[in-house]
């Protein structure tokens, strides 16, 4: 008996020594990128910039599509080139992910290229990188898990959990089409935008945000013009879009109601002839 039971103390000893998962069969990683700045002026004398920055990053465990005890490792470059006495300036950013305990000269799990800078992990769910570096903000969202693009939003990403008893975010922007939109049905005159709410793993539903009157509509839509701004929590969505000075603000309320982890659009507030319907891409 006696020897039976110190036997089953070694075997329990052994299985709690067991290296884990992340670390089973793998040796020391160690990884070196290099940042870089250049200054320089061109062939007029304007002075030029370029920045290359890298950074590691790691994600929690419990990343959306991947393994429960998974964590990734995601390395970012941003690449900006910017002219310093102009407004703007070019930036690009790539995003490479791996299974924490692979070499990251291994293939990645996934890569995201884009035009764009701050590329920034939320809630270790999703990635978004800031589109906009000119004059007018806007992100893609990603997510984290496979890099796939869910949306994108021209207001900072809204985000509220649907339960009270346990953390379950869903995710909400609204897309403003450019007068060039690849979407041809988006061109249409009495286009506003289009809302989006999302899980981290796929667009729930879309609403295609519609004003009657075609001037207005264009008013609602433009960049020069108008301000956005969105807020939402488990029972509604609210965006609110006003004229910039010297117009008057003459703001724009839409509620939209969340029921069932869906929108609710047959119980939209809006002002008369402005419209939210359901809408596919």
């Amino acid at each position: 008996m006696k020897t039976s039971y110190y036997l089953m103390l070694i075997l329990a000893s052994a299985a709690f020594a067991q290296p884990t998962e992340h670390a089973v069969g793998r040796g020391p990683i160690q990884a070196v990128s290099t940042s870089q700045f250049d200054y320089h002026a061109d062939k007029d004398g304007a002075e030029v910039v370029a920045i290359n920055n890298v950074e590691y990053e790691l994600t929690g465990t419990g990343v959306p599509g991947r393994k429960s005890d998974e964590i990734l490792l995601l390395r970012k470059t941003v690449h900006i080139n910017r002219v310093v006495t102009e407004i703007g300036q070019e930036a690009k950013t790539t995003v490479e992910a791996w299974t924490l305990g692979v070499n990251p000269k291994q293939p990645p799990l996934y890569t995201i290229s884009t035009d764009g800078m701050e590329p920034r992990i939320v809630n270790s769910e999703v990635i978004t990188i800031l589109r906009g570096v000119e004059e007018t903000e806007w992100w893609s969202v990603y997510q984290l898990g496979t890099g796939k693009r869910l949306f994108d939003t021209y207001v900072p990403l809204v985000q509220f959990s649907i339960s009270r008893e346990t953390l379950k975010l869903r995710y909400v922007g609204i897309e403003v089409p450019e007068d060039d939109v690849a979407d041809k049905r988006l061109r249409a005159p009495n286009v506003v935008g289009i809302l989006t709410y999302a899980s981290p793993l796929r667009v729930i539903r879309e609403g295609l945000i519609t004003c009657d009157d075609p001037k207005k509509a264009v008013l609602l839509r433009s960049f020069a013009d108008s301000t956005r701004t969105m807020s939402g929590d488990g029972r509604a969505i609210r965006l609110s879009i006003t004229q910039d000075y010297p117009s008057a603000p003459s703001p724009v309320s839409i509620t939209v109601p969340v029921a069932g982890d869906d929108l609710d659009l047959a119980h939209v507030q809006a002002p008369a002839g402005v419209k939210v319907t359901a809408w596919k891409r």
